[in-house]
């Protein structure tokens, strides 16, 4: 009975990864970066208050740089280049509200899911740590 329970239990801590996060997509590679944002300089204002997104195109962040967007609830950032398109000079997405849309194909693809109807693949997402009520950190 033993080896039982331990067999059933076993899995369940491998299971459960806190960094299990899956951004693979075949048309945008994977760069590691790490950005700070701080919510009180002006360019970042926005995105203290809900449904509100911003887009950073620093050189570094991303493939096409990366668009923040505050839920509500909490903080999600997605790369700006279009998930089911290859690299192309369409490919970077633009806001509109809550939405990013693709030049390209002219797909609109929530800010809250970075899912788009009918498409195969969801926006590239990235991690984001809220440092403090101000303060986010954005990396892959």
């Amino acid at each position: 009975m033993k080896k039982l329970l331990l067999f059933l239990i076993f899995p369940l801590f491998f299971s459960c990864e806190k960094e299990n996060f899956n951004n693979n997509n075949p048309y945008l590679p994977n760069y590691s970066f790490n950005v700070n944002i701080n919510m009180n300089l002006p360019q970042f204002s926005n995105l203290q208050f809900p449904s509100n997104a911003v887009y950073i195109n620093n050189g570094s962040a991303g493939v096409r740089g990366i668009i923040v967007f505050n839920t509500g609830g909490s903080y999600v950032a997605f790369d700006a280049a279009c998930p089911n398109q290859p690299l192309s000079s369409c490919s970077t997405m633009t806001l509109s509200g809550i939405n990013a849309i693709c030049e390209c194909d002219g797909s609109s693809y929530s800010l809250f899911t970075g899912q788009a109807a009918g498409m195969q693949y969801p926006m590239k997402q990235y991690r984001v740590e809220q440092l403090d009520a101000l303060s986010l950190r954005v990396y892959n």
